[in-house]
């Protein structure tokens, strides 16, 4: 565990906290993404598999299914 000082704005001495170091990103994240696309992709994967299970369990695809709710 890191040790140190920090003064308050008032002046008050701080023995435990430790400012955080900022980051700050300089190009822009948005659009087309490695991380979108990954999230993108895992959620399409997880819809595929939804369906799937849905047409096993009830023996009728989506459309049918929401046919047949009338």
């Amino acid at each position: 565990m890191r040790s140190g000082t920090v003064t308050e704005e008032q002046g008050r001495l701080n023995n435990y906290a430790i400012e955080p170091k900022m980051y700050v990103m300089e190009e822009q994240q948005t659009g087309f993404t490695a991380h979108a696309e990954k999230l993108n992709g895992r959620l399409a994967m997880l819809g595929f598999i939804s369906l799937l299970v849905l047409e096993a369990v009830t023996g009728h695809g989506l459309i049918g299914l929401l046919s047949n709710l009338q």
